[in-house]
This record gives structure tokens, C-alpha cells and sequence, in this order.
């Protein structure tokens, strides 16, 4: 939270250009924005560690590819970022990705208490925040490119890339989470007296909405 307000005042305090903004006309408040990216960083550095613990502990089945993809990336990324481009067009993927990641880790926040699991319907929704996030990211540094300010062009376009990368690879993401159909096995062990809504079963319902195989999980 701290991240997202700090980029927040520090990009209106130097009057940045929303469509395109350079590295060098907003004075202190470039540095200012540089300071905070360098936290940024950090975090991604913290988030790639996580990834190497759950290597380590042999947690292979939170490792996905998208999961290292994301996170190696990330830290290497922002590695480049901080050391030829800490301000400028950059402030705007990391505003919106910590602004992401306060309702995230809200979710998982609430998600260890127990009683609070019936409220935590929004999951999906934290997925579409994310995808909705890149999309916007891409649109914001492509204007960059229509209507250039200095900002240096091939990152622009290495920028735009590869956030296409992450889209592609969180739809697939989402929809096998989300859209995925109950197996023959699941809908063999739906009662043949079951409550109908909508006119379908519930368990088949439940099925689809991937409430049996967290059942049988636990």
C-alpha cells in the first residue's frame, strides 16, 4: 500500500505526463519515484525468494510455470529497470501492480481465518483484476510509442511484449481454473436424488465450480 501511494504523490507532485513521461523533466520528483521503484524491486526480489524456497522444500505442487515464469522474470526485469530506467514511463505497471497486490495479499490475509472463507467468493476476480492490469499497461506504454516524449523507444517495445506474454499465460491460467468442466469420474458420484437448479444438479454445479475436488482435498 505503502508503494502505490507513494508513486501516487510523487507522480502528481511532479506533474508527470499520464500519456508519455521522460526521464529527466520532473526534477526531485524523479528521484523521489526512483526511491520508491528501488522498494519495488525489493518486493520482487522477495516474491522470486519464495519461488526458491518452494524449490527447496520440494512444494512442487504450488510451482507452476507461470509462477517461476513470472517471478524470474520479474526480478530480472526490474533488475535492468532500476539500473537505465528508474523514473519516467516506468512509475505506471508498478502503481497498478502494488495497488493489485494490497487486495491479493488482503485475500490471503483473510483466507487463514477460518471463519471468513464464505466471504472469499472474489478470487476469480483478483485474476481479471490482473489481466485488466496488463492490458492497461500495454496501453499505456504503446502511447509512448504513437506519441513519442523521449522515453527510450525499445524498452517501450520490450515493455509491450512482454506484458503480451503475461496475458496470454494468465487467460490459460483462468481458464482452467475457473472454466473448467467437472470430470466423468466427478459427475459419476452425483447422487441420482439431488437438488435441481436451474436445471442442472447441484453437485454438478459444485462440480463445475471446482467445490467437489476441494472437498475430496481435504
Amino acid at each position: 500500500m505503502s508503494v502505490f501511494l507513494q508513486l501516487i504523490l510523487a507522480t502528481w507532485e511532479g506533474g508527470y505526463n499520464l500519456q508519455c513521461q521522460n526521464l529527466t523533466s520532473a526534477g526531485e520528483s524523479d528521484v523521489r519515484v526512483a526511491k520508491v521503484l528501488w522498494w519495488y524491486y525489493f518486493s520482487k526480489v522477495i516474491e522470486f525468494a519464495d519461488t526458491i524456497f518452494f524449490v527447496l522444500r520440494k512444494k512442487n505442487s504450488q510451482i507452476t510455470f507461470l509462477h517461476v515464469y513470472h517471478h524470474a522474470t520479474m526480478f530480472n526485469i526490474w533488475w535492468c529497470v532500476m539500473n537505465w530506467i528508474p523514473c519516467g514511463q516506468s512509475f505506471f505497471g508498478p502503481t497498478l501492480n502494488s495497488f493489485i497486490h494490497v487486495l491479493m495479499y488482503s485475500y490471503y490475509g483473510l483466507s487463514v481465518i477460518p471463519s471468513m472463507h464464505k466471504y472469499l467468493w472474489w478470487k476469480k476476480y483478483l485474476t481479471q483484476a490482473q489481466l485488466i492490469q496488463f492490458v492497461l499497461t500495454i496501453t499505456h506504454t504503446l502511447s509512448a510509442v504513437v506519441k513519442p516524449c523521449g522515453f527510450p523507444f525499445g524498452c517501450l517495445v520490450f515493455q509491450s511484449s512482454y506484458m503480451t506474454t503475461l496475458v496470454i499465460l494468465f487467460i490459460n491460467f483462468y481458464v482452467k481454473t475457473y472454466r473448467k468442466r467437472p470430470s466423468r469420474t466427478e459427475l459419476k458420484d452425483v447422487s441420482p436424488v439431488t437438488e435441481i437448479k436451474n436445471g442442472y444438479h447441484k453437485e454438478y454445479i459444485m462440480a463445475a465450480n471446482g467445490t467437489l475436488n476441494n472437498k475430496k482435498a481435504q
